[in-house]
């Protein structure tokens, strides 16, 4: 009972010590209380309840029973740290044992002996046990048997050995009541998973458990490791680390297990080094040794240095003892079979190229690329990488590029089976060193055109495909709904009295972690992107006019590549790191230009674009030519405002997270129908002007919202359906709420959305525009079947993005681009509200016009008042895409 239901179990363990039992049942009691203190409480209350009830057990002269007790002590002893004192505790129990006791003894020391990392030893004695334990249809400890044996497979890497363990240990616990073991078996399922690398099913049968035990009311501190470790697979290590750090100060609160706290310091010391965070990650990594090799765990000691060494080179230098150190953690590694072995001989080899010790470089490097043929994704990708510093020591170039080629396409299989277009994109830095070293052999030995496609090679892949369509889960549904009603009524809150709530703000944060954990449960639909970039196709897309300028970041360095008349030309601009802060300096002069009064700093703004320009663009600045230019930068690059730099600020101007999706974009075909969709949202300062004047203009055309006036059109619905082919619908007031705007949305020609813009640097799938009901986030986008061929996005900060993984962009313009749009203009700063309308009524006079996006964009400016407030409105706005 006391893991079936472990709150009655101790309060009747309790009861039962109140009554004056004999020694025999008493010491039945003591143990309760241990194995709950042990696992859920007080390790040193556990060890003294324990060891009374061993006493009692020899009282009652009960070998079996003393047995029994002895098995549970070690455990805990081991758990407390002290594990000579445990395996000598195990010992005894062997030897007092008999039959089904022993093999009940013989499983619990197997389970230490997976502690401690002795997987041979834990194998042996749980092979004693199962039989044992099956001829006593003994089901609850045979079914834990076969979960533990399964686990130490997993352990060694054997996937399929372990699937067929879980499975017929599940089989057995459908036939028993024991809640903790049902849930533990979920769990375990989801470590199988993640093993086998299906990160989506990992996290939800992850969750699944988490709700199983927070039924049982018990701790989770071994369910945080290993959702820790599928957390960083998914490249949330900054999540992770959080969630490692928070479970610690949890432990160490209640006084729990010495073994656990070990082994998330080491989860949470590999989170930070993941995370960019070395200092961090070598103090928690120097804590897990010393703890682990006070333990006697000398396969997670081991695993915890190798961490200390990657944490060491991060902060310093290398050097030929951290050469040393690495190879002789690989060799240990090795000799225990763990997975983890090819990871320490790549960093062994690595330290050593750096050094200029090629051979012996080449010799642990050697070693690591085995790893490449086999195993998980993340497993080949180490093999991979190690073959391409080898190739690159040898100085071939072709092998440098073969090794990354595959590298690469194995972490496209297995970013495609992601769902969530948020862990597609942060799946992208675990190559962005294959990317990296592709594109400066490719710089050293293959010209432009082959950088240019090493620099697609891994750009905005996020793009590459749409994520897959949330499912009808109706929780999902019930939780995006509440979501936006909390969130509609703290900012109520926030507006009429001036404070926050912040029982609504804590119910609001609940809800996102639900949505969000729900969306990365999501499976990827597609086996993998067939679509390879073609350089030859986009130069005869562009034609003899248009130019397209890649920015391609190589050590630090812009290198601008100038595609167009049939050729792709390279040219060296400025450093990354000074264009980022130039960058900031522009957008603190916009944010400063947007209010009157302002205006002596214009020049010093259009001095910073120039300056921008020097970095960005260089000398290729000269060779745009006098047609349309289409711009993609890196992700890091993602807030410039590109119409300000001198070059670019008469012409017609796009910009595209890479040049693939530019391709996707102008091959996209509008809807049939052409139907116009213009929203307002509530709270404007400048009430949405510009939308009451379009809507007057589109007259003609009009649909009218529920309660508007005007005839719909031939073919158009009313009384909340979707509107017909070539109407205009208008969506204010009340009318503007999230389920009726994306009904409009969806397939729309145009959709005009005047409405406050919320970035969520924290959460980049959560910005959103407020609607009358509450906010409209990127996740109801995803649900569109297609989103509309043109959005124009008039408020402010609509064009900001995070920027994650290796070089992706998610925010609200990333998200549209893959869902059929295939052009957006939106804004990178806060703007000037009433300088938006003009710009925004000039842009639709030219869209009426027949003009394209960045055509309409363009004339839109140079028909704006040439004071300091409107122009620094018309160069906040960019035009994405193609359309």
């Amino acid at each position: 009972m006391v893991f079936a239901a472990p709150g009655e179990a101790l309060t009747r363990a309790e009861e039962l010590l109140g009554a004056d039992p004999s020694p025999l049942h008493a010491s039945v009691a003591h143990q309760v209380i241990g194995i709950w203190q042990r696992d859920f409480g007080d390790t040193r209350r556990a060890l003294a309840h324990l060891r009374r009830a061993r006493d009692l057990a020899a009282r009652a002269e009960s070998a079996e029973r003393e047995a029994d007790v002895l098995a549970t002590l070690g455990v805990a002893l081991v758990h407390a740290g002290r594990t000579r004192a445990g395996l000598a505790a195990f010992e005894r129990g062997v030897a007092r044992g008999s039959g089904h006791t022993r093999a009940r003894v013989l499983f619990r020391r197997a389970y230490v002996w997976w502690v401690l990392g002795r997987h041979g030893e834990a194998l042996e004695d749980v092979r004693r046990a199962i039989p044992v334990l099956r001829q006593a249809d003994d089901v609850i400890w045979t079914a834990r048997a076969l979960t533990l044996r399964a686990t130490v497979h997993l352990a060694l890497g054997s996937v399929e050995r372990a699937d067929a363990d879980f499975t017929a240990a599940e089989a057995l616990w459908d036939t028993t009541g024991q809640e903790h073991d049902k849930a533990d078996a979920v769990e375990s399922r989801g470590l199988a998973a993640f093993r086998s690398g299906d990160v989506p099913a990992a996290l939800r049968l992850l969750d699944e458990a988490a709700e199983r035990y927070a039924k049982l009311g018990t701790p989770t501190f071994m369910l945080t490791i290993r959702r820790c470790e599928v957390l960083m697979a998914a490249g949330l290590a900054t999540e992770a680390l959080a969630e490692a750090d928070a479970a610690v100060a949890a432990l160490d609160g209640i006084g729990g297990q010495s073994t656990r706290k070990a082994e998330l310091l080491l989860v949470a010391a590999r989170a930070a080094r993941l995370a960019g965070e070395p200092q961090t990650a070598l103090a928690r990594a120097a804590v897990a040794v010393r703890l682990f090799a006070g333990q006697r765990r000398t396969w997670y000691e081991t695993h915890a240095r190798l961490v200390l060494i990657e944490a060491r080179v991060a902060t310093g230098p290398g050097s030929g003892r951290l050469v040393a150190d690495a190879a002789a953690v690989a060799e240990r590694l090795a000799a225990f079979g763990a997975p983890a072995a090819p990871e320490a001989s790549l960093l062994a080899g690595r330290i050593a190229l750096d050094l200029g010790w090629t051979a012996d470089a080449e010799r642990h490097l050697a070693v690591a690329a085995r790893s490449r043929h086999g195993g998980p994704p993340l497993a080949r990708m180490t093999g991979w990488a190690a073959q391409a510093l080898r190739a690159r020591a040898a100085g071939s170039a072709r092998g440098v590029l073969e090794a990354c080629r595959r590298g690469l396409d194995v972490l496209d299989d297995h970013r495609m089976t992601l769902g969530a277009s948020e862990l597609r994109a942060r799946a992208t830095a675990q190559g962005a060193e294959l990317a990296a070293l592709a594109q400066r052999a490719s710089l050293v030995s293959g010209g432009p055109r082959r950088l240019l496609g090493w620099s697609e090679r891994w750009r905005a892949t996020v793009l590459s495909a749409p994520p897959t369509r949330p499912p009808a889960d109706p929780v999902l549904l019930t939780a995006m709904t509440a979501f936006r009603e909390l969130a509609a009524r703290a900012e109520e809150a926030r507006t009429d009295g001036g404070r926050p709530a912040p029982a609504l703000e804590r119910e609001q944060r609940r809800l996102e972690r639900e949505i969000r954990s729900r969306t990365l449960h999501m499976r990827g639909e597609a086996p993998g992107d067939g679509d390879r970039f073609d350089v030859g196709r986009l130069l005869r897309r562009l034609g003899d006019e248009v130019r397209l300028v890649e920015l391609a970041v190589l050590d630090g360095r812009v290198h601008v590549l100038l595609c167009g008349q049939g050729r792709v030309r390279r040219f060296e601009a400025g450093l990354l790191a000074e264009a980022e802060v130039e960058a900031e300096h522009v957008q603190a002069g916009l944010r400063r230009l947007a209010h009157p009064g302002a205006e002596a700093r214009l020049p010093l703004v259009e001095a910073a674009g120039a300056r921008l320009e020097r970095l960005l663009l260089g000398p290729a600045a000269a060779h745009l030519g006098s047609g349309p230019v289409v711009v993609v930068p890196p992700g890091r690059l993602h807030r410039v405002p590109w119409a300000l730099l001198p070059a670019l600020r008469e012409r017609v101007l796009s910009v595209s997270p890479s040049a693939s999706s530019w391709l996707r974009a102008r091959d996209t075909a509008p809807p049939p129908g052409g139907r116009q969709v213009l929203v307002r949202g509530p709270g404007l300062a400048s009430g949405g002007a510009e939308v009451p004047e379009l809507s007057d203009r589109y007259a003609g055309r009009r649909t009218p919202s529920e309660g508007g006036t005007g005839a719909p059109p031939p073919g158009a619905r009313t009384g909340g359906g979707t509107a017909g082919p070539g109407a205009t619908v208008v969506l204010e007031g009340g009318d503007a709420r999230v389920p009726r705007v994306l009904r409009e949305l969806d397939g729309a020609a145009l959709a005009h959305i005047a409405a406050h813009g919320t970035f969520r640097a924290d959460s980049p799938l959560f910005s959103s525009l407020r609607m009358a009901d509450g906010p409209l986030i990127v996740h109801d986008f995803e649900r569109l079947d297609r989103s509309p061929y043109r959005i124009i996005l008039p408020c402010c900060d609509t064009a900001r993005f995070a920027s994650v993984g290796a070089d992706e962009l998610l925010g609200l313009v990333t998200a549209l681009l893959p869902l059929g749009t295939a052009g957006v203009v939106a804004c990178t700063a806060p703007v000037n509200d009433a300088a938006v309308v003009p710009l925004m009524l000039a842009l639709h006079k030219g869209l009426d016009a027949g003009l394209s996006l960045a055509e309409a964009l363009r004339d839109a400016r140079a028909a704006l008042p040439g004071d300091a407030v409107h122009q620094a409105t018309g160069w906040a706005f960019s035009a994405f895409g193609a359309a």
